[in-house]
């Protein structure tokens, strides 16, 4: 009998911890488990972690040998930003020559403001290197700062993104001294010693606590007999090894939303749209471009840090949220929930029909206004109705939804409510307390559409987490957007968790690339994810060139395994997928024509009408989609280019593509995006922004197919 090959996902959540095991041949789920998470415990929130994984693993009845990778989500470093709870960092500063007060100043970097009211104190020293490291001075210089306090120091060198010698020199010393010590050039590689510096510190103010954790984790998952890799999740949606937590923990931080994000993209299978994550008391919303997270650079304390996070908007509004009345109106829903409250959901309640309900007005906390709707029960107990209880009143949650209620005591709860406030139903109360619910939602939505140049004919809004079914379907109902509901929603985040891939991002300041340039930095990004425990023939580099800052960034991701694909299974049929796709199109289709079949990816080429200005204006379009035999579309782009060529005569088609769709105007010459598919692979050189830098990549992506193979090139027009 084979093994099962388990992958495991904790995530990390306010109020609870979830586990889930995925069989990681089909993706299916094993088992599921959830303790309360243990904030107040001595070991911190990795307790909660350990009882989850131990109950999972008895629960499913998972033998340790058949799991092949744990994961787990944390809000350790979030939680030591909000809290203040960090070490204290002594930073030394090192230049030379003409370089030297300059290094001094911005190596100088005082106390950063996690938090209102709470900050990281740094102390400073610095070190003229102008002949050369004195480490005799640099000791007496480490004893300084660590007589001040500091717990853990930072090297920080001018220009040390170029040669690193001298901090590596100052690490070494430290780790001589029995001091925690970090370098900046290895938190990032762009120039701008100041924000290097504050980047590096925050990343050595976390250590001492993160390491202790990681150290535990890692003992009892050991001690479980689990010789699986263990996985930490990283603020921008990907997972690194425990050994690199233990060297950069500032790339978990803010990363609560991350798994849920990881689950929109690798088991909801988002090409394009916002996944819309709905707890209890909050909701996480964040967008997805041709089946990548949008990131941003993150900030603390309104200081910019060298660190990409997901750009994830938080709105206060979710499933639990409790709604205000004033003038016999509801006004506002929310940011108080039914949790914060201690108050039970209606819809989970037991309701009798003509019960006799008392309604109150509340203060949930100390000086919150008193205007939240409560239920007085004839039980004694308390309850409120909520945005759940709103859609299941109104039927838009299905039954086998997390979020579907108890019918009866929905409609007990709204009646009692609508004889309140007079001259309403219960309906139109349920349709006016989701109206102001959603907007919250649609606006945020808006936002990022907008921000973001988002094509409204290409995305669906996905929901996720307990609450999806709550208010998903009532904003993309508002904003006339198509929307799914991810299956076993209410997990959705742990199962993020699971199936997150392998990441990391190296940057580097480089004026006017070379395709030299281009390489040695994918080569770079590839070998840290391969480190990490990827497997080589799962990782894809993905590169981008910034000419207005002049920097390089590639983004590795790998799998720590190969998945196996069965290709006997029985697929879609080519009818069954052209009906996937034409759902997925918008606008009168006119053709739709399959292009390439390579592998078990297929290319396809739709023409399409759409209407405009009360159809006095008609825009024709060629849409472009590549879909999976899973019916998984995995490319959409709105107004392209595809042909089917031959990897020998891949650089003049390529030429010829590029050429034909560049632009030329006022702001200089702008060129297309462009995609490659072969052997079951979409490689994406949308992020070039040269013809020969495209060409470079594409030939070394290719080099080890044969010269007659097919593939297909894919433009997206500027």
């Amino acid at each position: 009998m084979n093994k099962r090959r388990i992958r495991i996902g904790i995530d990390v959540g306010g109020t609870f911890t979830h586990a889930v095991a995925i069989n990681a041949e089909d993706f299916s789920l094993v088992g599921t488990t959830k303790v309360p998470t243990t904030h107040t415990h001595p070991n911190g929130v990795a307790q909660g972690i350990i009882d989850s994984l131990f109950e999972l693993l008895e629960s499913s009845r998972i033998d340790p040998d058949e799991v092949v990778l744990i994961a787990h989500s944390t809000t350790q470093a979030t939680n030591a930003l909000l809290e203040g709870d960090v070490a204290p960092v002594g930073i030394l500063g090192m230049g030379g020559g003409v370089e030297k007060a300059k290094a001094r100043s911005e190596t100088n970097i005082g106390k950063i403001e996690l938090a209102p009211g709470k900050f990281l104190h740094t102390f400073h020293r610095f070190l003229d290197t102008s002949q050369g490291l004195d480490k005799n001075k640099a000791q007496e210089l480490i004893e300084e700062l660590r007589s001040e306090g500091a717990q853990v120091i930072v090297a920080a060198e001018v220009f040390s993104v170029d040669n690193p010698q001298n901090e590596d020199t100052i690490v070494e010393l430290c780790r001589s001294m029995n001091l925690l010590a970090v370098n900046t050039y290895d938190i990032s590689q762009l120039y701008g010693l100041r924000t290097r510096t504050r980047t590096a510190a925050v990343n050595a103010s976390m250590l001492p606590r993160m390491m202790e954790t990681a150290d535990m984790t890692e003992q009892s998952v050991r001690a479980a007999g689990i010789k699986a890799p263990l996985m930490i999740m990283r603020s921008d949606g990907g997972i690194m090894d425990i050994q690199e937590m233990r060297r950069r923990p500032i790339l978990t931080m803010l990363s609560g939303p991350a798994a849920g994000v990881a689950a929109a993209l690798m088991y909801v299978h988002i090409t394009d749209g916002i996944f819309i994550e709905v707890g209890g008391t909050s909701t996480d919303i964040s967008a997805i471009r041709n089946g990548k997270a949008l990131v941003q650079t993150a900030t603390v304390g309104g200081h910019r840090l060298y660190l990409r996070t997901l750009d994830v908007r938080t709105v206060g509004v979710a499933g639990g949220s409790i709604p205000r009345l004033k003038h016999r109106k509801i006004y506002d829903v929310g940011p108080r929930s039914a949790h914060i409250a201690q108050l039970n959901y209606a819809s989970f309640s037991h309701i009798p029909a003509g019960e006799k309900i008392d309604i109150q007005l509340i203060e949930p906390r100390a000086g919150d206004p008193d205007d939240y709707i409560a239920l007085q029960l004839p039980d004694g107990t308390r309850a409120t109705v909520t945005p759940t209880c709103a859609a299941n009143l109104l039927g838009l949650i299905p039954e086998d939804n997390y979020a579907y209620g108890n019918q009866q005591s929905v409609r007990t709860a709204f009646e009692a409510l609508a004889k309140f406030i007079g001259d309403t139903t219960p309906q139109k109360l349920a349709e006016s307390l989701l109206r102001r619910a959603a907007p919250k939602i649609a606006n945020v939505v808006a936002d990022l559409i907008n921000e973001y140049h988002l094509d409204e004919n290409l995305l669906t809004l996905s929901g996720g987490g307990g609450g999806a079914g709550a208010l998903v379907p009532f904003t993309a109902r508002m904003m006339n957007l198509p929307f799914t509901i991810a299956p076993n929603t209410e997990v959705i985040s742990a199962i993020g968790v699971a199936l997150a891939m392998v990441r990391d991002t190296i940057e580097r300041t480089v004026i006017n690339p070379t395709e030299r340039d281009i390489l040695n930095i994918r080569k770079e990004a590839e070998e840290s994810v391969l480190r990490m425990g990827a497997a080589p023939e799962t990782i894809e580099v993905q590169i981008e060139v910034d000419p207005q800052k002049n920097i390089v960034r590639a983004v590795a991701t790998g799998s720590t395994e190969m998945r196996s694909r069965d290709l006997s299974t029985a697929k879609l049929t080519d009818s069954e997928l052209e009906k996937i796709l034409r759902h997925s199109l918008r606008g009168s289709i006119q053709l739709l024509e399959k292009i390439a079949e390579l592998s078990y990816l297929l290319v396809y080429r739709a023409v399409t009408v759409n209407k405009r200005l009360l159809g006095l204006l008609k825009q024709k379009q060629n849409q472009i989609r590549v879909i999976d035999r899973d019916g998984v579309i995995r490319l959409q782009i709105a107004d392209g280019d595809a042909l089917l060529s031959t990897k020998e005569n891949m650089n003049s088609a390529l030429r010829d593509l590029i050429e034909r769709h560049t632009i030329y105007g006022d702001a200089g010459r702008e060129i297309p995006g462009v995609y490659i598919v072969f052997r079951g692979r979409i490689l994406d050189l949308s992020g070039l922004i040269d013809a020969e830098q495209i060409l470079a990549l594409a030939s070394l992506e290719l080099k080890d197919i044969p010269e007659q193979e097919n593939i297909s090139l894919i433009i997206q027009k500027p």
